[in-house]
């Protein structure tokens, strides 16, 4: 423990006993994401037998880091299909000399991992869940009076095809990988972290983490005291929060026998972390009278057992950590500022997981690496499985993530994850306002159709209006609607009904 002058204060060698002292862990150095297998700028192929339009396109899509080719016939288009970079193809759905559904279907087969875009000046609903059932990204209308949307689907589908080429590498290296990182994530806020961390190596000084619950802190704290020269010495984790008041300084900073009823002697868990690491988790829990007791313990390098004459000297590093708003309670009186003072030397933040969803496919295939079963191991995680998982907000950050990858292997009956194996709020009564049918079984895919053909019913067909009801884009609906099979709806008083 530093004391204010900057000096350490040694105290004597105090053994464990090996109560809730948990030996020193080799810090392993973080997973860096793999090498993308296609370097190459993407490039857009936009095959259409109107040269207006493909100039049009040109400038419209070209920049940003890709490239943009045209072709006006099926034999140019398919000189571009040994491409490396291709990445999108904008394929309109009627050619001269050739079907574009054809050629959909050939790019499927010999590049899967390139997203296509039909375009058609034919709009029905057949056509659209035809293309999606063929394996189509998205689904545009000719003329096109919104610019922006164009350039929009074309950014998702980038981003789209991004997602699958990393969902492929993280499962190689699913199976090649062996041993568990401490700290997981490549984006710039998680690399900012960890040279944070690094940068801590020879400084002694107290350290405040603050960050949501199901953040890490812990994993901060151990990562921190795993680099630092105290890394051979204890590592003792306090959750300030779950200990009852009336036990918490006791517990801290020990007691002599005799003390109170009942007391036997106790080291206490400053003393047990000697030369060491003493870590102190929701510090903002602390009940005011231990407050007090653990400043004066920063102040002079010492504690004081409960019952005990003197105080006993300790040589400790102390780095506690909050979700709370430790400011904000020192402004309202209910956090010693001069204890907040001596915590908050060095500051380090985490960040929510909605603030770096990048890392989300490193953290899945991290947690599936960590929980696949042995009798039946997971190979990875389908693609429209990791998008949900992707798009999630996760209030619960990175424990929750855990613990839906953990339920949902305790349930997968295949070898990769699938939508329908992702774990729901059990019990929910209510989704969006509406009523669950407790009659369906408990899948999201399930769930999903009856929402889809809700909607498509009191729209009366209406893609527009079913997909603000879902609150969804048209072309999201067109592929749910392809994925589930669902090509039209009868109104109720005529027909089958096309959507428009």
């Amino acid at each position: 423990m530093s004391n204010p002058a900057g000096g350490t204060l040694k105290g004597p060698e105090a053994g464990t006993d090996g109560s809730g002292v948990e030996p020193a862990q080799p810090f392993r150095t973080p997973v860096e994401p793999p090498e993308s297998l296609a370097p190459e700028e993407p490039l857009i192929l936009v095959v259409d037998d109107e040269p207006l339009l493909l100039r049009s396109m040109r400038r419209i899509l070209q920049g940003a880091g890709r490239r943009v080719a045209l072709a006006e016939t099926l034999p140019e288009a398919f000189a571009h299909m040994t491409e490396p970079g291709l990445a999108v193809v904008l394929l309109d759905l009627k050619l001269r000399g050739g079907s574009g559904l054809d050629f959909l279907e050939r790019i499927k087969a010999e590049r899967p991992e390139v997203e296509v875009v039909m375009m058609t000046g034919h709009a029905s609903v057949q056509s659209a869940v035809g293309c999606m059932r063929r394996g189509a990204f998205d689904y545009l209308e000719k003329p096109f009076e919104d610019v922006h949307r164009v350039r929009t689907t074309v950014d998702k589908a980038l981003e789209r095809r991004a997602l699958v080429q990393r969902n492929q590498e993280l499962e190689r290296a699913l199976r090649d990988r062996t041993g568990a990182p401490e700290l997981v994530g490549a984006s710039s806020r998680m690399r900012a972290l960890k040279r944070t961390i690094a940068s801590l190596r020879h400084n002694r000084s107290r350290v405040l983490i603050h960050g949501a619950s199901g953040t890490g802190k812990e994993l901060v704290a151990r990562a921190i005291h795993a680099v630092s020269e105290r890394a051979e010495r204890p590592f003792v984790p306090v959750d300030c929060g779950a200990l009852p008041e009336s036990i918490i300084e006791s517990e801290l900073f020990g007691h002599e026998r005799g003390a109170f009823t009942g007391a036997l002697g106790s080291t206490g868990l400053f003393r047990m972390a000697e030369g060491g690491t003493l870590f102190l988790d929701e510090i903002g829990e602390l009940p005011n009278h231990v407050q007090a007791k653990l400043l004066r313990a920063l102040q002079q390098g010492e504690v004081r057992p409960v019952g005990a004459p003197e105080a006993v000297p300790v040589d400790i590093r102390v780095i506690a950590a909050t979700h709370r708003d430790l400011d904000r309670m020192v402004s309202e009186g209910t956090f010693r500022a001069d204890l907040f003072y001596r915590l908050n030397v060095v500051r380090v933040g985490i960040p929510a997981l909605r603030e770096r969803r990048e890392d989300i496919p490193l953290l899945v295939h991290h947690f599936l690496r960590c929980y696949r079963r042995r009798e039946a191991p997971v190979e990875g995680i389908e693609d429209d499985a990791l998008q949900l998982l992707v798009d999630r907000d996760w209030p619960g950050n990175v424990r929750e993530l855990e613990n839906t990858v953990e339920s949902a292997l305790a349930l997968a009956p295949g070898p990769r994850l699938r939508v329908a194996d992702l774990p729901i709020v059990r019990g929910a009564r209510r989704v969006s306002g509406a009523a669950l049918d407790e009659t369906l079984p408990l899948t999201l895919a399930a769930y999903e159709r009856a929402a889809l053909e809700r909607a498509l019913r009191e729209s009366g067909g209406d893609a527009t209006d079913a997909a603000r009801r879902l609150e969804i884009g048209r072309s999201t609906l067109y592929r749910k609607l392809a994925r589930h099979g669902i090509g039209s709806v009868r109104s109720g008083v005529g027909g089958p009904r096309s959507i428009r």
